[in-house]
């Protein structure tokens, strides 16, 4: 009988660690946090400027661009994509904010962050202009004093026009 209400013990002492463990919310360090906003800030630049090189230069050489046009990997393929892209639209009024709990440090080195937030941009083609949101993730790499974007994932929310989608071929790889 003892046994029985030891585990049932021990099984509820367990459980609320875990459950307390799992409300837990993460305070980013200030100055890492301050760090990274600024790096979207050149994403936001560059955007705004419709320079496809200086947005590419926001990723590392390794780097993979996932959106719904399709997969882009490497710094190289990713810039071809922006060049094609802003052949065809104009982008402007950019805006990227990241997610007050961002960003979150993966593993023990401190050199590898997870990113999330939003985003959203007005884009002008052919057809006229059309605003655009949605979310993104990344996983960022410092590169000496800079962090450097080895992954980004975006999603829109809202329906994006037909003409935002570029002539570029997604990587097969």
């Amino acid at each position: 009988m003892k046994i029985p209400l030891f585990l049932a013990v021990i099984g509820l002492a367990v459980g609320f660690a875990l459950s307390t463990f799992g409300q837990q919310t993460n305070n980013p360090d200030p100055k890492l946090r301050e760090r990274v906003v600024s790096s979207f800030k050149a994403v936001t630049d560059a955007l705004d400027k419709n320079d496809a090189a200086a947005m590419a230069a926001c990723f590392t050489e390794d780097a993979a661009l996932v959106t719904q046009y399709g997969r882009f990997l490497g710094r190289q393929a990713i810039e071809q994509w922006y060049a094609e892209l802003f052949k065809e639209v104009q982008s402007s009024n950019n805006l990227i904010t990241v997610d007050e709990d961002s960003p979150h440090t993966l593993g023990t080195a401190g050199n590898e962050l997870l990113v999330t937030g939003k985003w959203s941009q007005t884009v002008t083609g052919e057809s006229g202009s059309t605003e655009i949101k949605g979310s993104w993730s990344a996983i960022d790499i410092r590169e000496g004093d800079d962090w450097k974007i080895r992954m980004l994932t975006t999603n829109a929310t809202s329906a994006p026009g037909a003409t935002l989608s570029p002539s570029a071929s997604p990587s097969n790889q």
